[in-house]
């Protein structure tokens, strides 16, 4: 072979060689987006529930061989077992609402024995219950004060001033506005997720013309006042050295040097299982790092979060990871196989799904052990669990195309590793970041109704109203009534006066005498 053939030669493999590379990644873009398109089918149209069936974890583990390891010592700790949950009496259902009795006694001829005319003997009562719903009443409360003057004063030409009758100071000064009034337009839109346009027809229809224009003053008239509850619970907040972090999207149509169509951010923190429940929304128009920088510059803790990058060097915190996205990895996988391989399982998809599973097992079966069982049986029965899937993990990174989807799940989870396994550290601490998730979800949902915000002061305003509602909530409380109080008394305390300003709090002691809907007694 000549010289000149010998370099032809060596071209065409290696131009052949540079073929077969491209074909092969064309293969794995293609696949990539096959897969693609094959998830947002399955989002779009599939079943959102992520529960995964008891077959698949018998077809992925043997469960004498797999699971049984003699080595390790049993835990010491008492794990309670599962109790399903007593079926609520009537009383105990309704033990929130009045009773009305109506007595329908025996009388007149139903007193005499049709067969024998003997008297009859009353042997006891048959009770029929039956809800009555009145719907919400109006007036107008005219406060009419009595006033008056010395007339001797007056006929001396002395300057005198009228004495007027006291009378509480108004809430809302110079408007119609009540407190009840200003409670009930936030709890329908913040707590029923219905539109000013709606309620606006629904008082219209109750014989009470009040214009959205109008509902909407109230609304933001309320979130002013609620401001100093929403500035005092995130002081709580942030003294605590455990939250949870969460962001969704939402639309504000006039802010300033952007389109009406960018996307624009609700911020959420709220507090985790050791601490006071509280929640504080902060609407903020970007999803730039440096807004939780700037909220969480007076916390250090623990901070759990999904995994976005923008938590990532926060001074002072500590990020703990989430094991319900990891799951969500795998499990997304096993969505967009053909049938049979997701029934029949077996795959290395189903193996890394049953893994996160059996974190999930354990936890749940520490659910009620105190902080410290908690932590030594997460070291005893999760560790050797999260010891074994790395050891997985690290085979997978090396055999799985880093495009597919089994790939990145892979990378994913190799990634947040370092915050996955920081859980073992706190039993006060959690798997996931789910109570982030529930907590976003009223908003998310409210946001179906309502579509936007029209600017970014309404957008910071539905934040506080959020906040405080939300947190009601958490503790237990009514959330009407709580609102009613808040702005009945809220306008006689001064800002400085933290010890009534505390006093307010959901979770104070008098706010849960008084309006916790389990310790309420029947109006």
């Amino acid at each position: 072979m000549t010289n000149e053939e010998r370099q032809n030669h060596n071209e065409l493999v290696k131009e052949k060689q540079t073929l077969q590379d491209e074909n092969l990644l064309l293969k794995v873009h293609v696949e990539w987006l096959e897969q693609q398109l094959k998830l947002a089918k399955a989002r779009e149209f599939g079943p959102s529930s992520e529960k995964s069936t008891p077959t698949q974890e018998v077809l992925v583990f043997n469960e004498a061989e797999q699971l049984a390891e003699p080595e390790i010592l049993e835990p010491t700790i008492e794990v309670p077992a599962h109790k399903r949950k007593p079926k609520k009496t009537h009383e105990e259902l309704f033990k929130n609402i009045p009773v009305e009795e109506v007595h329908y006694p025996l009388e007149g001829d139903d007193l005499i024995c049709e067969t024998c005319n003997s008297p009859i003997h009353i042997v006891g009562t048959e009770v029929q219950r039956e809800i009555e719903i009145i719907p919400p009443q109006f007036k107008l409360v005219k406060r009419i004060r009595e006033k008056g003057c010395c007339p001797n004063c007056q006929k001396e030409g002395n300057d005198v001033p009228f004495i007027v009758a006291p009378a509480p100071k108004p809430a809302f000064t110079g408007s119609f506005a009540s407190p009840s009034a200003v409670a009930f337009v936030l709890f329908q839109k913040f707590v029923l997720g219905t539109p000013l346009y709606r309620q606006e027809q629904f008082l219209k229809n109750q014989g009470l013309p009040l214009s959205r224009q109008t509902l909407a003053n109230w609304m933001l008239w309320g979130a002013e006042i609620l401001g100093r509850i929403y500035s005092r619970m995130k002081t709580h907040l942030l003294a605590l050295d455990i939250l949870h972090a969460d962001e969704t999207a939402m639309q504000v149509l006039k802010e300033p040097g952007r389109k009406a169509q960018t996307k624009s951010y609700m911020w959420l923190y709220l507090s985790g299982r050791a601490g006071p429940p509280i929640v504080i929304y902060e609407y903020k128009p970007t999803r730039a790092a440096e807004h939780p920088k700037t909220f969480l510059q007076n916390f250090t803790g623990c901070l759990h979060t999904d995994g976005y990058v923008c938590y990532e060097n926060l001074p002072g915190v500590k990020l703990s990871g989430c094991w319900s996205h990891t799951r969500r990895k795998f499990f997304d996988i096993i969505k967009i196989l053909p049938r049979s391989a997701r029934d029949k399982g077996g795959t290395l998809a189903h193996e890394g799904l049953a893994f996160c599973d059996k974190i999930f097992e354990i936890e749940r079966k520490l659910h009620d052990c105190s902080d410290e069982e908690r932590k030594a049986g997460r070291l005893k029965l999760s560790k050797p669990k999260l010891d074994e899937f790395r050891l997985w993990l690290d085979v997978q990174s090396v055999s799985a195309l880093p495009q597919s989807a089994l790939g990145k799940a892979v990378v994913y989870c190799l990634n947040q590793w370092s915050k996955l396994i920081v859980f073992l550290e706190d039993g006060r601490l959690e798997v996931d970041n789910n109570r982030a998730e529930r907590a976003v979800k009223p908003f998310v949902i409210g946001r179906k109704n309502w579509l936007f915000a029209n600017t970014p002061c309404g957008a910071q305003s539905s934040a506080t109203s959020y906040s405080v509602v939300e947190s009601a909530k958490q503790n237990g409380l009514n959330p009407l009534a709580y609102l009613t109080h808040i702005f009945s008394i809220l306008h006689t305390i001064s800002s400085q006066d933290t010890a009534a300003l505390d006093a307010l709090m959901p979770w104070s002691e008098e706010m849960q005498t008084r309006f916790n809907i389990d310790k309420q007694s029947p109006a």
